[in-house]
């Protein structure tokens, strides 16, 4: 009896070697890599891509002209972003600090989403290991500021802090394409909290042709979209 077991044995064990390789080659799943939990995201649910009417109507001013300013410099044009150090101390200081070091040049938006979103700070990104992308942080994690204000909402042409969890934020954020407000931290269905630090106020063109950029199946552009340089403009 033994012995007519031992076809089917092999057999299993051969099955469970097949998994564990294809898992190893995947990576780790998406909504986790990526940080932000778009799980439920698929095509099927993200909005109809904006119409040229919502495209050019984006125009904002500074909330306050006392916050510093971001300057994007990627390889498909210049992105000027306030940070809103006023309101949101920890999280824009922390860019700010990441900025100062140099952290943010020669990173990728690893991550493309039409209707969604565009995420990137992910410093395995300056690499070719695109497998770990949106794994990577700076080496430790900053507390959330969940904090209600009248810009602290995941709105089109915000930049929040990209997670895997409570106060576990780091260096990986992203731009809102669309108004996600579910991800804010007082919305329903309350499964994922992004703190808001900052808004695009010019370049917004720039972000929307970022996102309509090839990309493979796990959302990575199949273009190396690279954030040249970053600097920050105070007052």
């Amino acid at each position: 009896m033994f012995k007519r077991a031992l076809p089917t044995i092999a057999v299993l064990v051969l099955c469970g070697a097949l998994i564990t390789a294809i898992a190893m080659w995947l990576g780790p799943d998406s909504p986790n890599e990526a940080q932000v939990d778009v799980s439920e995201k698929t095509t099927e649910t993200l909005p109809a891509p904006l119409t040229a009417d919502q495209l050019t109507a984006y125009d904002v001013e500074m909330t306050n002209n006392d916050n510093p300013v971001a300057v994007l410099t990627t390889s498909m044009g210049v992105v000027e972003i306030e940070l809103f150090e006023d309101t949101m101390p920890i999280t824009a200081g922390n860019f700010k600090k990441l900025v100062s070091e140099g952290f943010y040049d020669g990173t990728k938006f690893h991550r493309v989403i039409e209707g969604f979103m565009i995420q990137g700070g992910d410093p395995i990104s300056k690499t070719d290991e695109v497998m770990r992308y949106g794994t990577g942080n700076p080496g430790y994690s900053i507390q959330d500021e969940h904090i209600k204000g009248e810009y602290l909402s995941n709105v089109r042409g915000t930049i929040s802090m990209a997670n895997s969890g409570p106060n576990s934020g780091g260096s990986q954020f992203f731009i809102n394409l669309v108004d996600n407000v579910n991800l804010d931290f007082d919305k329903e269905p309350l499964t994922s909290k992004h703190p808001v630090f900052g808004r695009v106020l010019s370049g917004m063109e720039v972000i929307d042709a970022i996102a309509q950029v090839e990309t493979n199946p796990r959302d990575v552009p199949l273009e190396p979209i690279i954030v040249e340089k970053v600097e920050v403009r105070e007052k």
